[in-house]
Protein backbone atom coordinates (compact mmCIF):
# COMPACT_ATOMS: atom_id res chain seq x y z
CA UNK A 1 0.00 0.00 0.00
CA UNK A 2 1.28 3.49 -0.85
CA UNK A 3 1.13 5.65 2.24
CA UNK A 4 2.35 9.20 1.67
CA UNK A 5 2.15 11.08 4.92
CA UNK A 6 0.42 13.98 3.21
CA UNK A 7 -2.99 14.38 1.68
CA UNK A 8 -2.12 11.64 -0.82
CA UNK A 9 -1.99 9.03 1.87
CA UNK A 10 -3.85 5.83 1.00
CA UNK A 11 -6.27 4.91 3.72
CA UNK A 12 -8.59 1.91 4.25
CA UNK A 13 -11.66 2.45 2.08
CA UNK A 14 -14.11 2.00 4.94
CA UNK A 15 -12.75 4.98 6.85
CA UNK A 16 -11.40 7.29 4.17
CA UNK A 17 -13.78 10.15 4.83
CA UNK A 18 -13.33 10.00 8.57
CA UNK A 19 -9.50 10.07 8.83
CA UNK A 20 -8.06 13.49 9.35
CA UNK A 21 -4.90 14.23 7.36
CA UNK A 22 -2.01 15.94 9.10
CA UNK A 23 1.14 16.35 6.99
CA UNK A 24 4.27 15.13 8.72
CA UNK A 25 5.92 18.51 8.19
CA UNK A 26 3.04 20.22 9.95
CA UNK A 27 3.34 18.00 12.99
CA UNK A 28 7.10 18.32 13.24
CA UNK A 29 7.25 22.08 12.76
CA UNK A 30 4.15 23.26 14.56
CA UNK A 31 5.92 26.39 15.84
CA UNK A 32 7.12 27.58 12.42
CA UNK A 33 5.56 30.69 10.89
CA UNK A 34 2.78 29.91 8.42
CA UNK A 35 4.74 30.76 5.21
CA UNK A 36 7.64 28.53 6.28
CA UNK A 37 5.22 25.76 7.21
CA UNK A 38 3.57 25.90 3.78
CA UNK A 39 6.93 25.75 2.03
CA UNK A 40 8.05 22.81 4.16
CA UNK A 41 4.82 20.97 3.42
CA UNK A 42 5.19 21.59 -0.30
CA UNK A 43 8.67 20.02 -0.31
CA UNK A 44 7.46 16.85 1.44
CA UNK A 45 4.39 16.19 -0.68
CA UNK A 46 5.32 14.29 -3.84
CA UNK A 47 2.95 14.76 -6.73
CA UNK A 48 1.42 11.43 -7.70
CA UNK A 49 1.48 10.95 -11.49
CA UNK A 50 -2.02 11.16 -12.92
CA UNK A 51 -1.71 7.80 -14.68
CA UNK A 52 -1.24 6.17 -11.27
CA UNK A 53 -4.67 7.35 -10.06
CA UNK A 54 -7.78 5.24 -10.40
CA UNK A 55 -10.49 7.06 -12.38
CA UNK A 56 -13.10 5.86 -9.88
CA UNK A 57 -11.50 6.47 -6.48
CA UNK A 58 -9.00 9.14 -7.63
CA UNK A 59 -6.45 7.45 -5.38
CA UNK A 60 -3.26 5.62 -6.23
CA UNK A 61 -3.93 2.16 -7.58
CA UNK A 62 -2.72 -0.84 -5.61
CA UNK A 63 -3.83 -3.56 -8.01
CA UNK A 64 -4.24 -1.96 -11.45
CA UNK A 65 -6.32 -3.86 -14.00
CA UNK A 66 -7.14 -2.88 -17.57
CA UNK A 67 -10.56 -3.20 -19.17
CA UNK A 68 -11.09 -4.10 -22.85
CA UNK A 69 -11.87 -0.41 -23.34
CA UNK A 70 -8.20 0.39 -22.59
CA UNK A 71 -8.95 2.16 -19.29
CA UNK A 72 -6.95 1.09 -16.23
CA UNK A 73 -8.65 0.97 -12.83
CA UNK A 74 -7.83 -0.21 -9.34
CA UNK A 75 -9.28 -3.73 -9.03
CA UNK A 76 -11.22 -3.06 -5.81
CA UNK A 77 -12.80 0.07 -7.24
CA UNK A 78 -13.94 -1.35 -10.57
CA UNK A 79 -15.13 -4.65 -9.10
CA UNK A 80 -17.08 -2.71 -6.49
CA UNK A 81 -18.58 -0.66 -9.33
CA UNK A 82 -19.69 -3.82 -11.12
CA UNK A 83 -21.02 -5.45 -7.93
CA UNK A 84 -23.26 -2.44 -7.36
CA UNK A 85 -25.19 -3.37 -10.47
CA UNK A 86 -23.34 -1.47 -13.18
CA UNK A 87 -22.44 -3.30 -16.38
CA UNK A 88 -20.48 -0.66 -18.29
CA UNK A 89 -17.05 0.92 -18.17
CA UNK A 90 -17.30 4.03 -15.93
CA UNK A 91 -15.26 6.14 -18.38
CA UNK A 92 -16.38 4.94 -21.82
CA UNK A 93 -19.84 3.54 -20.93
CA UNK A 94 -19.08 0.48 -23.05
CA UNK A 95 -20.13 -3.01 -21.78
CA UNK A 96 -17.79 -4.42 -19.13
CA UNK A 97 -17.66 -7.70 -17.20
CA UNK A 98 -15.49 -8.63 -14.22
CA UNK A 99 -13.91 -11.53 -16.10
CA UNK A 100 -12.74 -9.12 -18.82
CA UNK A 101 -10.36 -7.32 -16.45
CA UNK A 102 -6.67 -8.05 -17.05
CA UNK A 103 -3.90 -7.28 -14.51
CA UNK A 104 -1.76 -4.36 -15.67
CA UNK A 105 1.67 -5.51 -14.50
CA UNK A 106 3.51 -2.70 -16.29
CA UNK A 107 1.59 0.04 -14.47
CA UNK A 108 1.87 -1.80 -11.17
CA UNK A 109 5.69 -2.03 -11.56
CA UNK A 110 5.88 1.65 -12.44
CA UNK A 111 3.89 2.51 -9.31
CA UNK A 112 6.19 0.36 -7.18
CA UNK A 113 9.30 1.98 -8.69
CA UNK A 114 7.87 5.44 -8.04
CA UNK A 115 7.17 4.47 -4.43
CA UNK A 116 10.74 3.25 -3.95
CA UNK A 117 12.12 6.44 -5.51
CA UNK A 118 10.07 8.56 -3.08
CA UNK A 119 10.70 6.46 -0.01
CA UNK A 120 12.65 9.29 1.61
CA UNK A 121 9.47 11.37 1.51
CA UNK A 122 7.51 8.79 3.48
CA UNK A 123 6.00 6.82 0.60
CA UNK A 124 5.62 3.10 1.22
CA UNK A 125 5.95 0.56 -1.56
CA UNK A 126 2.76 -1.00 -2.90
CA UNK A 127 2.92 -4.76 -2.29
CA UNK A 128 2.55 -7.07 -5.24
CA UNK A 129 -1.11 -8.20 -5.18
CA UNK A 130 -2.09 -11.82 -5.12
CA UNK A 131 -3.66 -13.17 -8.26
CA UNK A 132 -7.41 -13.49 -7.60
CA UNK A 133 -9.12 -16.79 -8.07
CA UNK A 134 -10.90 -17.24 -11.40
CA UNK A 135 -14.16 -19.08 -11.93
CA UNK A 136 -12.28 -21.76 -13.88
CA UNK A 137 -9.77 -22.23 -11.04
CA UNK A 138 -12.60 -22.49 -8.51
CA UNK A 139 -14.42 -25.08 -10.62
CA UNK A 140 -11.23 -27.11 -11.01
CA UNK A 141 -10.54 -27.09 -7.27
CA UNK A 142 -14.08 -28.10 -6.33
CA UNK A 143 -14.10 -30.84 -8.96
CA UNK A 144 -10.91 -32.20 -7.44
CA UNK A 145 -12.57 -32.23 -3.99
CA UNK A 146 -15.52 -34.21 -5.35
CA UNK A 147 -13.26 -36.65 -7.19
CA UNK A 148 -11.12 -37.29 -4.12
CA UNK A 149 -14.24 -37.91 -2.02
CA UNK A 150 -15.58 -40.42 -4.53
CA UNK A 151 -12.27 -42.30 -4.37
CA UNK A 152 -12.36 -42.24 -0.59
CA UNK A 153 -9.02 -40.42 -0.58
CA UNK A 154 -9.17 -38.72 2.81
CA UNK A 155 -5.67 -37.16 2.70
CA UNK A 156 -6.39 -35.55 -0.67
CA UNK A 157 -9.75 -34.28 0.58
CA UNK A 158 -8.05 -32.76 3.59
CA UNK A 159 -5.45 -31.00 1.46
CA UNK A 160 -7.98 -29.69 -1.06
CA UNK A 161 -10.43 -28.54 1.62
CA UNK A 162 -7.61 -26.70 3.37
CA UNK A 163 -6.75 -24.96 0.09
CA UNK A 164 -10.37 -23.97 -0.49
CA UNK A 165 -10.58 -22.61 3.02
CA UNK A 166 -7.35 -20.64 2.67
CA UNK A 167 -8.45 -19.14 -0.64
CA UNK A 168 -11.85 -18.24 0.74
CA UNK A 169 -10.32 -16.46 3.72
CA UNK A 170 -7.72 -14.70 1.58
CA UNK A 171 -10.24 -12.28 0.09
CA UNK A 172 -13.94 -11.74 -0.11
CA UNK A 173 -13.69 -11.94 -3.89
CA UNK A 174 -12.24 -15.44 -3.70
CA UNK A 175 -14.90 -16.47 -1.20
CA UNK A 176 -17.69 -15.27 -3.47
CA UNK A 177 -16.10 -16.98 -6.46
CA UNK A 178 -15.88 -20.33 -4.67
CA UNK A 179 -19.34 -19.97 -3.18
CA UNK A 180 -20.80 -19.25 -6.61
CA UNK A 181 -19.05 -22.36 -7.90
CA UNK A 182 -20.79 -24.53 -5.30
CA UNK A 183 -18.12 -24.80 -2.60
CA UNK A 184 -20.59 -25.56 0.20
CA UNK A 185 -22.30 -28.23 -1.89
CA UNK A 186 -19.02 -29.88 -2.91
CA UNK A 187 -17.58 -29.85 0.62
CA UNK A 188 -20.73 -31.13 2.32
CA UNK A 189 -21.06 -33.87 -0.28
CA UNK A 190 -17.43 -34.84 0.27
CA UNK A 191 -18.06 -35.03 4.02
CA UNK A 192 -21.07 -37.29 3.48
CA UNK A 193 -19.21 -39.54 1.04
CA UNK A 194 -16.21 -39.94 3.33
CA UNK A 195 -18.25 -41.03 6.34
CA UNK A 196 -20.15 -43.48 4.10
CA UNK A 197 -16.96 -45.14 2.81
CA UNK A 198 -16.90 -48.77 4.05
CA UNK A 199 -13.19 -48.56 4.78
CA UNK A 200 -13.63 -45.44 6.89
CA UNK A 201 -17.05 -45.87 8.44
CA UNK A 202 -15.78 -48.34 11.05
CA UNK A 203 -13.16 -45.90 12.31
CA UNK A 204 -13.61 -42.18 11.99
CA UNK A 205 -10.06 -41.66 13.21
CA UNK A 206 -8.83 -42.75 9.78
CA UNK A 207 -10.46 -39.73 8.19
CA UNK A 208 -10.88 -37.36 11.13
CA UNK A 209 -8.30 -34.95 9.76
CA UNK A 210 -10.16 -34.63 6.47
CA UNK A 211 -13.53 -34.31 8.21
CA UNK A 212 -12.19 -31.63 10.54
CA UNK A 213 -10.80 -29.66 7.63
CA UNK A 214 -14.01 -29.95 5.62
CA UNK A 215 -16.06 -28.62 8.53
CA UNK A 216 -13.64 -25.73 8.97
CA UNK A 217 -13.91 -24.94 5.26
CA UNK A 218 -17.70 -25.14 5.30
CA UNK A 219 -17.81 -22.36 7.90
CA UNK A 220 -16.17 -20.01 5.39
CA UNK A 221 -18.91 -20.59 2.81
CA UNK A 222 -22.06 -20.07 4.87
CA UNK A 223 -24.98 -19.96 4.40
CA UNK A 224 -25.60 -23.57 3.47
CA UNK A 225 -28.22 -24.38 0.88
CA UNK A 226 -30.83 -27.09 1.28
CA UNK A 227 -28.74 -29.69 -0.53
CA UNK A 228 -25.69 -28.93 1.61
CA UNK A 229 -27.73 -29.11 4.81
CA UNK A 230 -29.17 -32.47 3.80
CA UNK A 231 -25.68 -33.87 3.23
CA UNK A 232 -24.61 -32.93 6.77
CA UNK A 233 -27.97 -33.88 8.29
CA UNK A 234 -27.74 -37.49 7.12
CA UNK A 235 -27.49 -39.98 10.02
CA UNK A 236 -23.90 -40.98 9.25
CA UNK A 237 -22.77 -37.37 8.84
CA UNK A 238 -24.45 -36.23 12.05
CA UNK A 239 -22.85 -39.09 13.96
CA UNK A 240 -19.47 -37.96 12.63
CA UNK A 241 -20.12 -34.33 13.58
CA UNK A 242 -21.16 -35.32 17.09
CA UNK A 243 -18.05 -37.51 17.41
CA UNK A 244 -15.89 -34.54 16.44
CA UNK A 245 -17.81 -32.34 18.88
CA UNK A 246 -17.01 -34.78 21.68
CA UNK A 247 -13.50 -35.95 20.84
CA UNK A 248 -12.03 -33.56 18.28
CA UNK A 249 -9.36 -30.92 18.65
CA UNK A 250 -10.36 -27.50 19.96
CA UNK A 251 -10.67 -25.88 16.54
CA UNK A 252 -12.52 -28.90 15.16
CA UNK A 253 -15.02 -28.77 18.02
CA UNK A 254 -15.68 -25.10 17.30
CA UNK A 255 -16.23 -25.82 13.59
CA UNK A 256 -18.57 -28.71 14.38
CA UNK A 257 -20.60 -26.55 16.76
CA UNK A 258 -20.96 -23.78 14.20
CA UNK A 259 -22.01 -26.20 11.45
CA UNK A 260 -24.66 -27.72 13.74
CA UNK A 261 -25.92 -24.22 14.50
CA UNK A 262 -26.16 -23.43 10.80
CA UNK A 263 -28.25 -26.55 10.18
CA UNK A 264 -30.47 -26.06 13.23
CA UNK A 265 -31.12 -22.37 12.58
CA UNK A 266 -32.50 -23.21 9.15
CA UNK A 267 -35.60 -24.43 11.04
CA UNK A 268 -35.89 -27.31 8.60
CA UNK A 269 -38.14 -29.83 10.42
CA UNK A 270 -36.51 -32.84 8.76
CA UNK A 271 -33.01 -31.68 9.70
CA UNK A 272 -34.09 -30.89 13.27
CA UNK A 273 -35.75 -34.28 13.64
CA UNK A 274 -32.62 -35.98 12.35
CA UNK A 275 -30.50 -34.01 14.81
CA UNK A 276 -32.80 -34.87 17.72
CA UNK A 277 -32.55 -38.57 16.85
CA UNK A 278 -28.75 -38.52 16.68
CA UNK A 279 -27.26 -40.44 19.57
CA UNK A 280 -25.17 -38.34 21.92
CA UNK A 281 -25.94 -34.92 20.47
CA UNK A 282 -27.53 -33.63 23.68
CA UNK A 283 -24.63 -34.89 25.80
CA UNK A 284 -22.20 -33.28 23.36
CA UNK A 285 -23.90 -29.89 23.67
CA UNK A 286 -23.88 -30.13 27.47
CA UNK A 287 -20.17 -31.00 27.52
CA UNK A 288 -19.36 -28.11 25.20
CA UNK A 289 -21.10 -25.70 27.58
CA UNK A 290 -19.40 -27.24 30.61
CA UNK A 291 -15.96 -27.09 28.99
CA UNK A 292 -16.14 -24.25 26.47
CA UNK A 293 -13.57 -24.05 23.70
CA UNK A 294 -14.45 -20.56 22.43
CA UNK A 295 -17.20 -17.95 22.85
CA UNK A 296 -18.35 -18.61 19.29
CA UNK A 297 -18.71 -22.33 19.99
CA UNK A 298 -20.60 -21.65 23.21
CA UNK A 299 -23.08 -19.38 21.46
CA UNK A 300 -23.43 -21.88 18.62
CA UNK A 301 -24.22 -24.69 21.09
CA UNK A 302 -26.88 -22.53 22.73
CA UNK A 303 -28.53 -21.71 19.40
CA UNK A 304 -28.55 -25.39 18.45
CA UNK A 305 -30.06 -26.33 21.80
CA UNK A 306 -32.74 -23.66 21.40
CA UNK A 307 -33.92 -24.96 18.03
CA UNK A 308 -33.85 -28.56 19.23
CA UNK A 309 -35.94 -27.69 22.28
CA UNK A 310 -38.48 -25.64 20.35
CA UNK A 311 -38.78 -28.41 17.76
CA UNK A 312 -39.30 -31.29 20.19
CA UNK A 313 -40.52 -31.54 23.77
CA UNK A 314 -38.54 -34.76 24.07
CA UNK A 315 -35.32 -32.85 23.45
CA UNK A 316 -36.27 -30.44 26.25
CA UNK A 317 -36.78 -33.34 28.65
CA UNK A 318 -33.44 -34.89 27.73
CA UNK A 319 -31.57 -31.63 28.24
CA UNK A 320 -33.28 -30.99 31.58
CA UNK A 321 -32.35 -34.48 32.77
CA UNK A 322 -28.75 -33.82 31.73
CA UNK A 323 -28.58 -30.71 33.94
CA UNK A 324 -29.01 -28.00 31.33
CA UNK A 325 -31.10 -25.73 33.60
CA UNK A 326 -28.45 -25.44 36.30
CA UNK A 327 -25.73 -25.07 33.67
CA UNK A 328 -27.57 -22.18 32.02
CA UNK A 329 -28.21 -20.41 35.31
CA UNK A 330 -24.54 -20.55 36.26
CA UNK A 331 -23.50 -19.50 32.75
CA UNK A 332 -25.75 -16.44 33.00
CA UNK A 333 -24.04 -15.05 36.09
CA UNK A 334 -21.20 -13.39 34.14
CA UNK A 335 -21.96 -14.05 30.47
CA UNK A 336 -21.55 -11.45 27.74
CA UNK A 337 -24.48 -9.91 25.90
CA UNK A 338 -24.74 -12.41 23.04
CA UNK A 339 -24.33 -15.43 25.29
CA UNK A 340 -26.82 -14.03 27.81
CA UNK A 341 -29.52 -13.56 25.18
CA UNK A 342 -29.10 -17.07 23.84
CA UNK A 343 -28.88 -18.72 27.26
CA UNK A 344 -32.05 -16.95 28.41
CA UNK A 345 -33.83 -18.08 25.25
CA UNK A 346 -32.92 -21.71 25.94
CA UNK A 347 -33.81 -21.40 29.63
CA UNK A 348 -37.20 -19.88 28.84
CA UNK A 349 -37.92 -22.77 26.46
CA UNK A 350 -36.88 -25.38 29.03
CA UNK A 351 -39.23 -23.82 31.60
CA UNK A 352 -42.14 -24.90 29.41
CA UNK A 353 -41.65 -28.33 30.98
CA UNK A 354 -42.62 -29.13 34.54
CA UNK A 355 -39.25 -30.76 35.15
CA UNK A 356 -37.48 -27.62 33.96
CA UNK A 357 -39.47 -25.38 36.27
CA UNK A 358 -38.79 -27.68 39.19
CA UNK A 359 -35.03 -27.64 38.53
CA UNK A 360 -35.02 -23.84 38.21
CA UNK A 361 -37.02 -23.30 41.40
CA UNK A 362 -34.62 -25.53 43.31
CA UNK A 363 -31.55 -23.63 42.07
CA UNK A 364 -30.35 -20.87 44.38
CA UNK A 365 -29.36 -18.54 41.55
CA UNK A 366 -32.24 -18.98 39.13
CA UNK A 367 -34.54 -16.20 40.34
CA UNK A 368 -31.71 -13.75 41.20
CA UNK A 369 -30.22 -14.18 37.72
CA UNK A 370 -33.56 -13.62 35.99
CA UNK A 371 -34.30 -10.50 38.04
CA UNK A 372 -30.84 -9.09 37.41
CA UNK A 373 -30.98 -9.62 33.65
CA UNK A 374 -34.21 -7.65 33.29
CA UNK A 375 -33.37 -4.22 31.81
CA UNK A 376 -29.69 -4.94 32.40
CA UNK A 377 -28.47 -6.44 29.11
CA UNK A 378 -30.76 -5.76 26.14
CA UNK A 379 -34.40 -5.67 25.13
CA UNK A 380 -34.19 -9.25 23.92
CA UNK A 381 -32.67 -10.44 27.19
CA UNK A 382 -35.36 -8.57 29.13
CA UNK A 383 -38.11 -10.27 27.13
CA UNK A 384 -36.74 -13.74 27.81
CA UNK A 385 -36.03 -12.97 31.49
CA UNK A 386 -39.58 -11.68 32.05
CA UNK A 387 -41.03 -14.72 30.28
CA UNK A 388 -38.92 -17.17 32.29
CA UNK A 389 -39.74 -15.49 35.60
CA UNK A 390 -43.43 -15.42 34.64
CA UNK A 391 -43.35 -19.17 33.99
CA UNK A 392 -41.73 -19.83 37.38
CA UNK A 393 -44.06 -17.63 39.42
CA UNK A 394 -47.19 -18.77 37.62
CA UNK A 395 -46.48 -22.47 37.98
CA UNK A 396 -46.60 -22.50 41.80
CA UNK A 397 -49.88 -21.69 43.54
CA UNK A 398 -50.19 -19.60 46.69
CA UNK A 399 -47.30 -17.52 47.92
CA UNK A 400 -44.67 -19.75 46.37
CA UNK A 401 -40.91 -19.52 47.01
CA UNK A 402 -40.19 -17.94 43.64
CA UNK A 403 -42.62 -15.06 44.17
CA UNK A 404 -41.22 -14.17 47.58
CA UNK A 405 -37.67 -14.32 46.35
CA UNK A 406 -38.45 -12.25 43.28
CA UNK A 407 -40.04 -9.58 45.46
CA UNK A 408 -37.04 -9.53 47.77
CA UNK A 409 -34.77 -9.00 44.81
CA UNK A 410 -36.71 -6.01 43.44
CA UNK A 411 -38.61 -7.67 40.61
CA UNK A 412 -41.78 -5.66 41.36
CA UNK A 413 -40.00 -2.33 40.95
CA UNK A 414 -38.24 -3.45 37.77
CA UNK A 415 -41.50 -4.62 36.22
CA UNK A 416 -43.19 -1.32 37.04
CA UNK A 417 -40.34 0.55 35.41
CA UNK A 418 -40.45 -1.74 32.39
CA UNK A 419 -44.14 -1.02 31.85
CA UNK A 420 -43.57 2.71 32.30
CA UNK A 421 -40.68 2.77 29.82
CA UNK A 422 -42.69 0.72 27.39
CA UNK A 423 -42.75 -2.85 26.14
CA UNK A 424 -44.89 -4.53 23.54
CA UNK A 425 -46.87 -7.66 22.81
CA UNK A 426 -46.35 -10.81 24.83
CA UNK A 427 -43.73 -9.18 27.06
CA UNK A 428 -46.19 -6.48 28.15
CA UNK A 429 -48.88 -9.06 28.87
CA UNK A 430 -46.57 -11.26 30.92
CA UNK A 431 -45.03 -8.34 32.79
CA UNK A 432 -48.53 -7.13 33.74
CA UNK A 433 -49.63 -10.59 34.86
CA UNK A 434 -46.39 -11.06 36.77
CA UNK A 435 -47.03 -7.78 38.60
CA UNK A 436 -50.46 -9.02 39.64
CA UNK A 437 -48.99 -12.29 40.84
CA UNK A 438 -46.32 -10.51 42.89
CA UNK A 439 -48.64 -7.85 44.24
CA UNK A 440 -50.49 -10.37 46.39
CA UNK A 441 -47.26 -11.38 48.13
CA UNK A 442 -45.81 -7.93 48.80
CA UNK A 443 -46.84 -7.60 52.48
CA UNK A 444 -43.90 -7.92 54.80
CA UNK A 445 -41.31 -8.52 52.08
CA UNK A 446 -38.15 -6.43 52.27
CA UNK A 447 -36.41 -5.55 49.01
CA UNK A 448 -32.66 -6.24 48.86
CA UNK A 449 -29.92 -5.33 46.40
CA UNK A 450 -29.41 -7.85 43.59
CA UNK A 451 -26.37 -6.53 41.76
CA UNK A 452 -23.96 -8.89 43.51
CA UNK A 453 -26.54 -11.60 44.33
CA UNK A 454 -26.41 -10.69 48.00
CA UNK A 455 -29.05 -11.49 50.58
CA UNK A 456 -30.00 -14.91 49.24
CA UNK A 457 -31.85 -17.02 51.80
CA UNK A 458 -30.45 -20.22 50.36
CA UNK A 459 -26.74 -21.07 50.15
CA UNK A 460 -24.96 -21.27 46.83
CA UNK A 461 -24.97 -24.76 45.39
Amino acid sequence: MVTPVSRYRLRPRSVRAAVSEIPLATRRTARQPQPVLAAAAATTEPAIPSNFLCPISLEMMRDPVTAPTGITYDRDSVEGWLERGHSTCPVTARPLRAEDLIPNHATRRMIQEWCVANRALGVERVPTPRVPLSAADAAELLAAVSAAARRGDAPACRQLAARARALGKESDRNRRCLAAGGAARALSSAFSQLVDQPSLASSLTASCGALDEILAALVVFFPLGEESRNHIASPASLNAVVSILCHGETTAKASAAVVLREIASSSDPECLDAMSETSGIHDALIKLLQRPVSPQATRAALVTAYYLVTNSGLAASWLVDLGMVGLLVELLVDADKGTTEKALAVLDSLLLTEEGRGKACAHALAVPVLVKKMQHVSDMATEFAVSALWRLCKSFSGEGPCKAEALQLGAFQKLLLLLQVGCMGVTKERASELLRLLNGSRDGVECIETVDFKGLKRPFS
